[in-house]
């Protein structure tokens, strides 16, 4: 069975966003951009709400984006690969190919992807993620912290509820940033 993956950035303090909604406070280096492309390549499914998706869609849609660097080539690439379900019940259309939107989070569904694909999926997106950690659907946490407080907005991780975590790697990066990956106990 594959595995279903929390990836996201978070502020020292534990944010993804700030009080404002802005989430671009510290820029990834090309260290820190490698190692989250090749993250990616282990993917077969991103599991997004609409924010993030409309985010990261322009990954795909934005051919100047890959056209910067080898570097932005290839997490284009990579990043376009996989399937992607969208969870939204604002969203018109989704604009990139390979992605079916869904106005509801199922976790029925989610589990029979888990257990039918062969290469592991991922959630991203704060709201979707707790959805999913509430239906005891994700199995690993993978966190890039970055060195910055911002002293309040959206959680990353989810509230009002307890999950025990073991650490399985860490690794430190020159620009500060310190990526933790737990597994989720009790899965």
């Amino acid at each position: 069975m594959a595995k279903l993956i929390y990836v996201t950035n978070v502020s020292l303090d534990g944010y993804i966003e700030d009080e404002s909604g802005a989430f671009a406070w510290f820029p990834p280096d090309d260290e820190v951009f490698a190692f989250t492309t090749d993250l990616l390549r282990s993917v077969g499914t991103f599991l997004y709400g609409r924010r993030l998706y409309e985010a990261m869609a322009v990954w795909e849609t934005d051919t100047a984006l890959a056209a910067q660097s080898d570097l932005t080539a290839d997490f284009a690439h990579a990043w376009q690969a996989p399937s992607k379900v969208v969870y939204s019940t604002t969203l018109a259309a989704v604009s990139t190919a390979d992605t079916r939107l869904e106005r509801r989070f199922d976790p029925a569904a989610v589990q029979e992807l888990k257990a039918t694909a062969t290469s592991d999926l991922t959630v991203g997106g704060a709201d979707l993620a707790t959805q999913a950690f509430k239906a005891g659907l994700v199995d690993e946490c993978r966190l890039f912290v970055l060195p910055v407080v911002v002293g309040g907005g959206k959680p990353g991780l989810p509230t009002g509820m307890r999950v025990d975590l073991e650490l399985l790697d860490e690794r430190r990066f020159r620009n500060g940033v310190v990526h933790l990956r737990y597994r989720v106990l009790g899965r």
